[in-house]
């Protein structure tokens, strides 16, 4: 009888998605992926066969009606084998759409991960979730202008209990690395604002202390976050001989798979791994030359990052340009979900930081301004395929911003004016 299951290493976009069909093609080819298997999208088909989920309200009614039908056996006996084969006390539940990972779109963040799962039920209980992840309102909303009907696979891979991780790119020119300490979800969140590395064919010619005031690990069956000690917030978190060796493995990359990549990466106990590489869907700012003002745009320095507050009507900040481009607009500052509706067409949504939850609003605001987050992260990179300005790690955004305030976001230089 054949197996539901794929091994990772077999992977096919076809049968296993976007995500699962390049990590496997880099396993093939000796490349440091972490082991795993691949619920095909062929099991997403049979146990979604005759719901209409297009036509479902939200991703929690579309996972009470999959969990309304029982898992095969077969698939239940068959995941746990595959989860007690890889061994390890923990892996990581990923998702890996058709529509995901490809060159007109990433789908950054947009389908649900679960890390640190530990035991065969437990990933058996998330299976559900992330099939229904494609039908959420974040999810619909970033493939509004597709007219694909997605399909989900599911990847389980041995968990990498990372000491730091971070993405790099390799199209900057050069290559750009944002790395933090503990699991990745830090960086691509833009949950922090990341230690920052610019390497070329002379070596590492740019470094960047970010502020990186709380971390992501592993504990129990999850994640925990805590936060890092005073000492290491604004202590790099990479060595030149790191950042080297993850800028040669991403250059091989890229020629291997045969363009530009965005590459998710950890490094556990000194061995660096890769956990995701897909196109650059689209290019980095590339900041003019500013002689009048040759302070870098740090977040690590909030004494340079503003020149005037509320208090004069003016404010001149300075951050990372995370998405080219020039806009102005009243800024809307919004704290969370429940400030949603009163963004509207053309405001400037300023907050600490967007998680994918907030995708739908990149569709009506005109620039983003965070508090924390770099040039890598999920929204700085869906804020480019909008084409939407914008300039994140700014850390006195929320008090020196007030809501209505008319600004001028600069995402190619990084500045914010008002």
């Amino acid at each position: 009888m054949a197996s539901l299951l794929v091994s990772l290493t077999e992977a096919t976009q076809q049968q296993a998605g976007g995500k699962a069909a390049v990590l496997g093609a880099l396993a093939r080819a000796g490349f440091p992926v972490p082991p795993g298997f691949v619920v095909p999208i062929e099991v997403y088909r049979a146990e979604t066969r005759g719901l209409d989920l297009a036509e479902v309200r939200g991703p929690d009614e579309v996972r009470r009606l999959i969990e309304s039908r029982p898992l095969p056996s077969e698939l239940v006996r068959e995941v746990t084998e595959g989860v007690t084969r890889l061994g390890g006390d923990a892996v990581a539940v990923r998702s890996s759409a058709s529509t995901e990972d490809t060159v007109g779109a990433s789908a950054a963040g947009q389908h649900d991960t679960f890390l640190g799962v530990s035991g065969p039920g437990a990933v058996i209980e998330r299976l559900p979730a992330i099939w229904a992840s494609l039908w959420s309102m974040r999810a619909v909303a970033y493939r509004s202008a597709g007219a694909v009907a997605p399909e989900m696979a599911v990847i389980v891979q041995r968990h990498i209990d990372a000491d730091v991780a971070g993405v790099l790119f390799t199209d900057a020119p050069g290559v750009l690395i944002e790395a933090s300490w503990g699991l990745g979800e830090s960086v691509v969140g833009g949950l922090v604002t990341p230690d920052s590395f610019s390497v070329s064919a002379d070596g590492v010619v740019g470094r960047r202390t970010g502020d990186k005031g709380t971390r992501i690990d592993r504990r129990g069956n999850g994640t925990v976050t805590t936060a890092v000690p005073p000492e290491s917030r604004r202590r790099l978190c990479l060595d030149d001989r790191q950042v080297i060796q993850l800028a040669r493995l991403g250059q091989d990359v890229a020629a291997h798979l045969g363009g530009p990549q965005d590459i998710e990466f950890a490094v556990e106990k000194d061995r660096i791994w890769l956990l995701q590489a897909r196109p650059v869907t689209a290019p980095l700012p590339q900041p003019d030359p500013t002689p009048a003002d040759p302070r870098p745009a740090s977040a690590a320095d909030p004494q340079a990052a503003h020149t005037a507050g509320p208090a004069a009507g003016v404010a001149h900040l300075r951050g990372i340009a995370g998405s080219p481009g020039q806009v102005s607009g009243p800024a809307r500052v919004v704290h969370g979900p429940e400030d949603f509706s009163r963004v509207g067409p053309g405001d400037i949504l300023v907050c600490r930081f967007t998680d994918p939850a907030w995708t739908p609003l990149f569709s009506v605001v005109a620039g983003v301004v965070t508090e924390t987050g770099g040039r890598l992260s999920h929204a700085a990179i869906v804020a480019r395929e909008h084409r939407i300005p914008a300039v994140l790690g700014v850390p006195t955004a929320m008090t020196t911003l007030y809501d209505g305030q008319p600004l001028t976001v600069d995402g190619t230089n990084g500045t914010v004016h008002g």
